[in-house]
């Protein structure tokens, strides 16, 4: 793998100045290497770019009348090493049937997003024939033509598609941190996918290029890899708990004595809806998490079927902005701390211990969620890092540009990685033990996973075994049902194994079952029961503690409703704490 050379990063003065000397003109204040957008339509090509106008300080908008003229344009960009953002169409064109034509701009550049866009007339006409076509994946999203200025509602979707085209592009133009690195292994994509995850974007660098020698003249003799955050000094990471722990100070610098109303712990979708609508009806709320703020579903590329994101969303974005809008109600996050143990409060607050200090909490919501079973073969695990990951590995898409790739795994999280890996992959091969994705998966992935011409799913097939040398070269699978084995040639392996919950940690007080999920509510044995009587729904053997999400047993396993979970369980906290407050 190659690590780029990178220009000097004190305070990013140099790649600032590298930026702004790439400015073509001051008159038109365009970027010699900006993306473009492609607008496509045979008499409204003008008038899609004068409402496009706003967009053109940063992206080259260029125009085309028909299919075969946008390839031509989208031709000329690529082969001049630019790069196409979007793609944005009328449903009615000269030369082609709009979806076909969408099919081919996808093959020419599969990371663009593909928007149609018609005058309100065709709108109406169009959209029983092409809504089904957006929701096998056709293209991204169908809008009418803005009928005027400032139709921001037009706007918002076409800037949410920039942004989670900017988010998951190889060549982000604004880098906020560097890992200065002399091989690409293991450690270094953690530390990139936490750092991504966090919401910055992360170059690797090599000690001889210009940010590599600045760090190390910063800490001489300092062992690598570094991690050169925007705004700080660079800093000597051996562990990824290490990095994440640097993003907020450690419960003992923040001086955290007090006893706080809620603790959570784990900052996935339901640990942050717990946090949002705990913090935002008054209480004292903090939140524990071992690594990146989003949990397991901050590593799905693009989740479709949650309310009110009709476009969808990335697990990232969706992290991001339950984190922000957690501190907007006085949330506290301790990220880096993983709980070590539990000690149910005794007539006094609960206490969490972590290697980073104790925290004392009236009520406790156990949102530790769940992590990906290994797939326990030596010669796999032994390439994890390189070419081998578990989870999506969004960071690692780009370097699987025109290789084969291989995911195992059937539920929604195998298949989020599928359509985002089609981008990037010559060809993306979906490994599940079943005899397909019917069982595990949402009916909307299934659908586009059918349509996409990359991908392929095979039932029934193991993987066995892997070689190569540094990094992953071939796997060998096989059928469960003939015994007939394959070896195959391979770039990337994705494993998306199912669950296994994170309450190791847990006390024995807190029953769980027989694969280790937390128990709650009418699941609990009746013999766990206190006087007679069930924990209410959300609620643990323990009064006071409560389980939503993954980690939960009985749980659906959605982002959906661990949101719903982590939102329902404060009403029980209240009534917790003023049952408590009473008793006293």
């Amino acid at each position: 793998m190659l690590i780029e050379t990178a220009p000097t990063g004190g305070a990013f003065e140099s790649l600032s100045l590298s930026l702004l000397s790439e400015v073509v003109s001051d008159e038109a204040n365009v970027l010699l290497d900006a993306p473009a957008i492609v607008l496509v339509s045979e008499e409204l090509s003008e008038a899609l770019k004068d409402e496009f106008w706003r967009y053109s300080r940063e992206y080259d908008l260029r125009t085309a009348r028909s299919c075969e003229q946008a390839l031509a344009v989208t031709e000329e960009i690529v082969d001049s090493g630019g790069d196409v953002a979007m793609f944005v169409s009328d449903c009615v064109l000269p030369d082609a049937d709009v979806l076909d034509a969408f099919r081919l701009w996808r093959t020419a550049v599969p990371t663009a997003r593909r928007v149609m866009a018609p005058p309100a007339e065709r709108f109406l006409k169009y959209a029983p024939t092409m809504r089904p076509e957006m929701s096998k994946g056709t293209f991204d999203s169908f809008l009418i033509m803005p009928r005027g200025v400032r139709d921001e509602e037009f706007h918002n979707s076409i800037t949410d598609l920039l942004a989670d085209w900017s988010s998951n592009s190889a060549d982000p133009s604004v880098i906020l941190a560097w890992i200065v690195a002399d091989k690409i292994d293991s450690l270094v994509r953690e530390l990139e996918g936490l750092i991504d995850r966090m919401g910055m974007s992360c170059r690797v660098c090599s000690p001889d290029s210009e940010t590599g020698e600045a760090a190390l003249e910063a800490l001489p003799g300092a062992t690598l890899p570094l991690v050169w955050l925007d705004g700080r000094d660079p800093m000597e990471i051996s562990s990824v708990r290490q990095l994440a722990a640097s993003f907020y100070s450690s419960i003992t610098e923040s001086s955290f004595e007090g006893i706080a109303d809620l603790a959570v712990i784990g900052a996935g979708p339901a640990g942050l809806a717990g946090a949002v609508y705990g913090s935002s009806e008054g209480l004292d709320t903090v939140v524990l998490e071992a690594g990146a703020i989003g949990g397991q579903a901050g590593t799905s590329s693009m989740i479709r079927n949650y309310l009110g994101f009709h476009q969808g969303i990335s697990g990232k974005r969706l992290g991001l902005r339950a984190r922000f809008q957690a501190q907007r109600f006085g949330t506290r996050f301790f990220t880096g701390w993983e709980a070590s143990s539990l000690t149910p409060g005794d007539g006094g607050p609960h206490v969490i211990e972590t290697s980073g200090g104790e925290i004392r909490a009236r009520a406790v919501v156990i949102a530790s969620g769940v992590q990906y079973r290994r797939l326990g073969v030596p010669a796999v695990e032994g390439l994890v890092g390189r070419g081998v990951y578990y989870g999506a590995a969004l960071t690692a898409a780009s370097e699987m540009e025109g290789g084969k790739v291989y995911i195992v795994g059937g539920g929604n999280s195998a298949g989020q990685a599928a359509m985002h890996l089609a981008r990037f992959a010559e060809s993306v091969t979906i490994l599940v033990r079943r005899a397909g994705l019917e069982e595990t998966m949402s009916q909307y992935l299934i659908n586009e996973i059918a349509h996409s011409p990359t991908i392929t799913v095979e039932g029934r097939t193991q993987v066995i075994d892997a070689g190569g040398w540094p990094d992953l070269e071939t796997l060998t699978t096989e059928n469960l049902d003939t015994g007939d084995r394959w070896t195959r040639q391979a770039k990337g392996l994705f494993l998306l194994l199912g669950a296994v919950p994170h309450g190791g940690w847990l006390p024995e007080e807190v029953a769980v079952d027989a694969n280790g999920f937390v128990l709650t509510g009418r699941d609990v044995p009746h013999d766990r029961w206190i006087g007679g009587l069930p924990p209410a729904a959300l609620a643990t053997t323990v009064p006071g503690v409560f389980a939503v999400g993954d980690v939960r047993a009985g749980s659906m396993k959605r982002v959906a409703a661990a949101v719903g979970e982590g939102s329902s369980v404060v009403p029980l906290v209240h009534t917790w704490l003023a049952e408590e407050t009473g008793s006293h």
